[in-house]
């Protein structure tokens, strides 16, 4: 009996193990992906989308856990921020604040899930709520290292990226419970 426990334990340990670093990798996969705007030291990406969809479909533990793979990985010198850039001078410049802020994006979105679990409204809104302390953050941060006002940073940083992420919110809601029901078959089915 105890035998089959710790077997039942370490097979969902080895899973969670499993798709945490899946999760980080497609992370790594699709961040370094960016189109460089003109006006601005923060480029077009979807590393957003893809934290919105990997904390919807696999929950604030695992979402969370590959930020942090991925903020570490980027920060030892792999080429996984955008434009296929790592380094902690990565972290320490203009965009580090937003880098970090994907860490608050992933909590707050997964403490929504988790508390409102089922609720598509409530994961939208963890979702604009994680984004909004994700861009103060990388606004702060943004408006320290260029020298001007928190508001000549929102201008640059924030407002134009704004229809952008809504659509990866709408997008997000769409395909993330969707993703979190096969997710959950898979699993009962193993």
């Amino acid at each position: 009996m105890k035998y089959s426990i710790s077997v039942s334990k370490a097979k969902r340990t080895s899973r969670m193990l499993t798709v945490t670093g899946l999760s980080a990798a497609v992370l790594c996969m699709i961040a370094p992906f960016s189109v460089p705007l003109p006006f601005s030291p923060v480029p077009l990406s979807l590393t957003n989308l893809v934290i919105f969809v990997s904390v919807y479909s696999l929950g604030m533990k695992i979402g969370t856990l590959s930020v942090l793979i991925y903020l570490s990985l980027g920060a030892a010198g792999l080429p996984v921020f955008s434009s296929f850039s790592g380094g902690l001078g990565k972290l320490a410049g203009p965009t580090g604040g937003y880098l970090v802020g994907f860490i608050f994006l992933a909590l707050i979105q997964g403490c929504m899930l988790k508390y409102f679990a089922g609720k598509r409204s409530a994961a939208v809104a963890g979702m604009l709520l994680g984004m909004a302390v994700c861009y103060s953050f990388g606004t702060a941060w943004l408006s320290w290292q260029l020298d001007q006002s928190f508001f000549a940073s929102l201008s640059i940083g924030v407002l134009p990226y704004l229809p952008g992420d809504a659509v990866k919110i709408a997008a997000a809601a769409a395909v993330g419970p969707k993703l979190r029901q096969a997710i959950r078959r898979a699993q009962n089915y193993s």
